[in-house]
């Protein structure tokens, strides 16, 4: 059974984290849960993406830029190190981000979908959200992702409403999380995966 477990993106990973982003590109895929790493699509180096990344945590700094504070991870498969997914757990969240977006963001590479890889992962980050306090999360998906309802649906979380997001013009999906009720609830399948 292959073990994951969630490290923050450092200098040390940005071969492996650009790789992991390009793969996204080549495939026509949305990039989720990497918390502005692919910034460097952007204009940005790699080095001011990541440090706009890792300073989201501050209040300050997110206020400044317009964003809630958020903490980002890569999951890593131990087996062979390789980042399969990202996930971006926020707090405080903007008015904006209340009525879409959301507490956690998510994503698994193309190449590793269909593997049950991002339900380990939206384990991971509740834990991460339990540790920040959060008593109850809010994550969104469109109507049309499957894969990520699935996955919604597979921990726990109960659909409160389906409409459009404005800022995009998508049917959206919103689901809520009892934090420790779905820990609890869920520990037994998921704590083997966990290295």
């Amino acid at each position: 059974m292959d073990k994951f477990f969630l490290e923050k993106p450092s200098m040390d990973r940005e071969k492996e984290i650009v790789e992991y982003l390009d793969e996204f590109i080549q495939y026509q895929s949305d990039i989720n849960g990497a918390g502005g790493l692919d910034k460097i699509y952007d204009g940005y180096t790699f080095k001011q993406a990541l440090d706009r990344t890792l300073n989201m945590e501050d209040e300050g700094f997110a206020k400044k830029h317009n964003h809630c504070q958020g903490r980002t991870f890569l999951l890593i498969r131990e087996s062979d190190n390789k980042i399969v997914g990202t996930i971006n757990v926020r707090w405080n969240l903007t008015e904006k981000m209340k009525q879409f977006g959301g507490h956690i963001g998510y994503g698994i590479r193309p190449t590793e979908r269909r593997k049950g890889y991002n339900k380990i992962n939206l384990y991971l980050g509740l834990l991460e959200a339990q540790k920040l306090g959060l008593k109850k999360v809010m994550l969104d998906c469109d109507a049309s992702n499957i894969g990520s309802e699935k996955t919604m649906q597979a921990l726990g979380g109960i659909l409160t409403r389906t409409e459009i997001d404005p800022s995009d013009g998508i049917l959206t999906n919103v689901y809520w999380f009892d934090v420790d009720e779905c820990i609890e609830k869920y520990r037994s399948i998921y704590n083997d995966m966990i290295k």
